[in-house]
C-alpha cells in the first residue's frame, strides 16, 4: 500500500489537510497554558520580585513583622508557589510537545507526498526526453538516407 493510499489522497486532492490536535481545550489547559505562557515570562519575574522586596522591607521596617527575618513565612509562599506552578507549566509542555509531534508527522507527510510529485515529474521528463531523443535520431536516420540519395545522384550524374 502506497503512502497516498494510508493518507488517502485521490490523485485530484492530493493537499494533506493538516491534523488538529485539540478542537477545543478543556478549562484546565487553557489555565494551564496562561499560566506556563505568564509564568515563563519577563513580567512575571519583575512582578515577583517586587512583590519579594515590599514584602522584605515591610517586614524588616515594621515594629511588628508578621514573618521576621529568615522570612520563613516568604520561603513557604515561594516553595508552595514552585510546587504547584511547576507541574502546571509541564503539562502546558507535555501538550505543547504534542502538538510539535503532530506538525512534525504532518510536515514529514506532506514532504513525502512533494518527493513523490517531484519523482513523478522527474519521470516524465525522463520519458519527454526519450521520445525526443529517439525523434531526433529518426530525423538524423532520414536526413543521413536523403544524404546518401543526394550523393548517389550527384555520383551518378
Amino acid at each position: 500500500m502506497s503512502l497516498r493510499d494510508t493518507l488517502h489522497l485521490t490523485p485530484r486532492n492530493r493537499r494533506l489537510p493538516h491534523p488538529l490536535l485539540d478542537d477545543a481545550p478543556t478549562l484546565g489547559q487553557r489555565v494551564a497554558d496562561r499560566v506556563a505562557a505568564f509564568g515563563g515570562s519577563w513580567p512575571f519575574i519583575g512582578l515577583f520580585l517586587l512583590l519579594m522586596v515590599v514584602w522584605m522591607v515591610l517586614n524588616t521596617r515594621s515594629s511588628t513583622p508578621y514573618d521576621p527575618y529568615p522570612f520563613i513565612l516568604l520561603n513557604l509562599i515561594l516553595s508552595c508557589l514552585a510546587a504547584l506552578q511547576a507541574p502546571i507549566i509541564m503539562m502546558s509542555q507535555n501538550r505543547q510537545a504534542a502538538r510539535d509531534r503532530i506538525d512534525a508527522q504532518h510536515d514529514y507527510q506532506v514532504n513525502v507526498i512533494a518527493e513523490e510529485q517531484v519523482l513523478e515529474i522527474h519521470r516524465k521528463l525522463d520519458e519527454l526526453r526519450a521520445t525526443q531523443v529517439a525523434e531526433l535520431l529518426d530525423l538524423q536516420r532520414q536526413q543521413m538516407a536523403i544524404l546518401e540519395l543526394l550523393r548517389r545522384r550527384d555520383a551518378d550524374s
